[in-house]
């Protein structure tokens, strides 16, 4: 036997209780519950978005979501950045649509869980993020007066069965917003208020559309899971492939203890949906990215937002937004906690792909460098090279 199966021999004794059953207390085996998918209750009625739940509405999503004609040069699509077959992501360091922006793309599987939205959380409902890319100059570069008309040819009756009439569109330019070139915000200035509203009214479904498709992606079990439900139950324990390893038992232990990786990566989506500065540095040659500190003004003046006019229910569903932290240190180069089901398969990892793998993340935790700007909240781990590679076994857990 040579020394690295010696030691792994010696930790299974260690965390090895009879019958080849690890041994966790109460307090493990109620964190390790609050982890699986079992726990996870479904998504909250979305009062912003009376669409949200309705199949139809759906199903015209998935269909603006995968069609490369909702973009301005009929190329890309929402599913050029996440791909169905890569969990919704797309393996790039950072997303390339029409042009190559300064972030990773997130995948999507349980995102409807989430106050707020996009790394940094400038928008703060599922339906106002899916807008935010169909403008945007490196994602899909459209403008909205020209996917109102779209949509009028192409899916006029089925969006009219859907959100009901649409605006009389015949003397709406071909190409307007106030967002975009010198040319679509100028013929943006020549609409009446009605045309506007019109125009605004039709964009506002469109991501209602999407995100009634999106809500519908659902994180898929894993071997965590079975070996978590098994645990909860005191019933065998899996055995064959889904049994785990002494290294991933050692790695979930740290995982809920030692590393405290669980105080960010919470619940069943392994997220707490906030942002935290974790020192994470940034990208040579990329644009400056302050994360949430510069957010807050981008959400609170989205005229898509939970105040706006195109919310549907009244203002009592605006909470996250009318009572988020506007200011302060802790939000420089603060990101959002990405979800680790699934991570072990898609690297790059972090808001801008600065890490290629997980033994990378990990060691960075472990070293805990400080933010060049603000206070990271991490704190060096002290992790061994064995509890290291333990971390990441149990990681890949989530993943198969």
């Amino acid at each position: 036997m040579n020394r690295f199966s010696r030691l792994f021999a010696l930790l299974a004794m260690g965390v090895l209780a009879g019958c080849g059953k690890p041994e966790f207390s109460d307090a493990e085996k109620k964190t390790i519950a609050s982890l699986a998918l079992s726990a996870l209750p479904p998504p909250k009625t979305d009062t912003t978005n009376r669409f949200a739940d309705v199949p139809a509405a759906a199903a015209l999503g998935a269909t603006l979501f995968f069609d490369v004609g909702m973009s301005g040069d009929g190329k890309v699509s929402c599913s050029t950045c996440h791909k169905i077959d890569r969990q919704f992501q797309d393996d790039l360091p950072q997303a390339v649509g029409v042009g190559r922006t300064n972030r990773r793309t997130m995948p999507l599987a349980g995102v409807a869980h989430d106050p707020f939205f996009f790394w940094d959380g400038r928008r703060d409902s599922l339906w106002a993020q899916a807008l935010a890319p169909l403008e945007n100059p490196l994602e899909q570069a459209g403008n909205r007066a020209a996917y109102a008309h779209y949509i009028k040819a192409r899916f006029g009756e089925r969006y009219e069965r859907i959100f009901g009439p649409l605006p009389d569109l015949s003397t709406v330019p071909a190409n307007a917003s106030p967002l975009g070139s010198d040319a679509e915000k100028a013929a943006w200035s020549t609409m009446t208020e009605a045309q506007a509203e019109g125009v605004n009214r039709v964009f506002a479904n469109i991501g209602k559309a999407i995100a009634a498709f999106e809500r519908s992606i659902a994180p898929p079990q894993t071997r965590f899971d079975r070996f978590a439900a098994a645990l909860a139950t005191g019933i065998q324990l899996p055995q064959g492939d889904d049994a785990f390893s002494p290294e991933e038992i050692l790695g979930l232990k740290l995982f809920i203890g030692k590393a405290n990786c669980v105080t960010c990566h919470t619940g069943a989506r392994f997220t707490d949906g906030s942002f935290h500065n974790t020192g994470v540095p940034p990208v040579e040659n990329l644009p400056a990215d302050r994360g949430r500190i510069d957010a807050v003004a981008q959400v609170e003046a989205d005229p898509f937002n939970c105040f706006g006019a195109f919310r549907d229910g009244d203002a009592s569903a605006c909470g996250e937004l009318r009572f988020m932290v506007k200011a302060g240190p802790e939000l420089a180069r603060a990101y959002k906690t990405p979800s680790l089901r699934g991570a072990a398969t898609r690297p790059p990892y972090m808001h801008a792909g600065q890490f290629s793998s997980l033994d990378e993340v990990v060691a960075h935790y472990s070293t805990a460098p400080a933010s060049v700007e603000g206070i990271s909240e991490i704190h060096p781990l002290q992790l061994s090279d064995r509890e290291r590679a333990a971390l990441v076994a149990f990681l890949k857990t989530l993943a198969e």
